[in-house]
C-alpha cells in the first residue's frame, strides 16, 4: 500500500475513535503537510527506515518496498488492539479503502482542521480535531486535559 493513503487511512481511523472515544488508536501526533494530515511518528518510521538491530515492532512487521510502498511482511499476532479498534480500522478500510492515495489527498483536504502549510508543517492538536468534530468546549477540555495526563504517565512508564 502506498505509505500516503496508509497515513491517511490512520488518521481517519484516529480522528474517528477520538470522535466516538475521546482516545485515538495510534496516540500518534499529528501535522498538516502538503498532502494532508500525517500523522508524525509513522511518517518518521517510514522515512528512517530499520536500523542495524531494529527489533522494534514495525522493523519486524511492515518493511519498505520502493516506490512509496509499504509492505505487512508478518501478520501481527496477538491482541494488540480491542476488538472495537480492530472494528472501526475494518470500517475506516471498507469506507476509504478502495480510494486511490490521490483520493483520499482530496478526500483529507476537505478536513476543517487541516490547514495549507504552504511547504511546511503545522500542528494539528487534539483540540483542533475535536473542535472540527463539533465537540462543545467543555468536552474538548476534559479529553485533551485526559490526553496530557495520559501522555505524561507514558513519559514516566515508557513501554518496551
Amino acid at each position: 500500500m502506498s505509505y500516503m493513503k496508509l497515513i491517511k487511512l490512520l488518521y481517519l481511523a484516529d480522528r474517528d475513535a477520538l470522535d466516538k472515544w475521546g482516545r485515538t488508536i495510534t496516540t500518534d501526533t499529528y501535522v498538516s503537510m502538503d498532502k494532508g494530515p500525517v500523522l508524525s511518528h509513522v511518517l518518521d518510521r517510514i522515512n528512517e527506515g530499520p536500523f542495524p538491530g531494529d527489533a522494534s515492532f514495525w522493523a519486524q512487521h511492515i518493511t519498505s518496498s520502493g516506490g512509496y510502498e509499504v509492505t505487512l511482511t508478518i501478520d501481527p499476532d496477538g491482541e494488540l488492539l480491542s476488538e472495537a479498534e480492530d472494528e472501526l480500522l475494518d470500517k475506516i478500510f471498507k469506507v476509504y479503502g478502495h480510494l486511490s492515495r490521490w483520493e483520499i489527498v482530496d478526500l483529507v483536504h476537505t478536513l476543517p482542521e487541516w490547514k495549507d502549510p504552504d511547504g511546511g508543517a503545522i500542528p494539528i492538536h487534539y483540540a483542533d480535531i475535536l473542535k472540527a468534530l463539533n465537540k462543545d468546549q467543555e468536552d474538548i477540555d476534559a479529553i485533551v486535559d485526559e490526553l496530557n495526563n495520559l501522555a505524561r504517565i507514558d513519559d514516566l512508564c515508557p513501554r518496551r
